[in-house]
């Protein structure tokens, strides 16, 4: 497998071919209305290393080729497919209604999961919950969080526990968690 480093992904535009040899997994990421460009070209390094089927932006949110995004991101936005849509609701059912995976074009047997990513009385301990894939992660805004009516449609919430006297994690920081013991699950 192709491996990259930060001068080369700046520099090198994949082709089609090299974008479709890369392998994915049946992970979905959906933005719902992040507005910091460096957590959004921050999601896509992200996406990269877990190897995500695709990130869905939407919202407010602005989209790549944006200069914060693309350095942020180190250009791996070119390598991760990604999808605008008007609002996460819209993304969830474009997830929910695929007839097909789209990283392997082979028929989905499984409903994909959603999963939320935020601090709410429905909430499950992030470590506490059993992942199994496909599933879709969802991730809000820097200071609203995931709206109310996403929080409605997904099929669990999941939290990372604070013990100081913030609040809250970085958007990204919080995606990075979540994702990285779906992983550690699954391997």
């Amino acid at each position: 497998m192709l491996k990259l480093n930060a001068e080369e992904l700046r520099t090198t535009d994949p082709t089609p071919d090299q974008i479709a040899r890369v392998k994915r997994r049946p992970i979905y990421i959906i933005l719902d209305n992040v507005l910091d460009t460096y957590n959004i070209g921050s999601i896509f390094r992200l996406a990269d290393a877990v190897g995500a089927a695709k990130v869905f932006i939407c919202g407010e949110s602005l989209t790549p080729p944006h200069a914060r995004i693309k350095k942020a991101s180190v250009s791996t936005w070119k390598w991760v497919p990604w999808q605008y849509a008007s609002t996460a609701v819209e993304a969830i059912a474009k997830i929910r209604n695929q007839k097909s995976r789209p990283e392997a074009d082979q028929p989905l047997a499984e409903k994909i999961k959603i999963i939320a990513v935020e601090q709410d009385k429905r909430s499950q301990r992030f470590d506490q919950v059993q992942y199994e894939l496909p599933l879709a992660l969802v991730v809000g805004n820097e200071t609203h969080g995931v709206s109310k009516e996403v929080l409605d449609m997904v099929d669990t919430i999941v939290e990372l526990p604070m013990f100081g006297v913030n609040k809250s994690l970085n958007v990204m920081v919080s995606c990075g968690i979540v994702l990285y013991k779906i992983i550690e699950q699954l391997v």
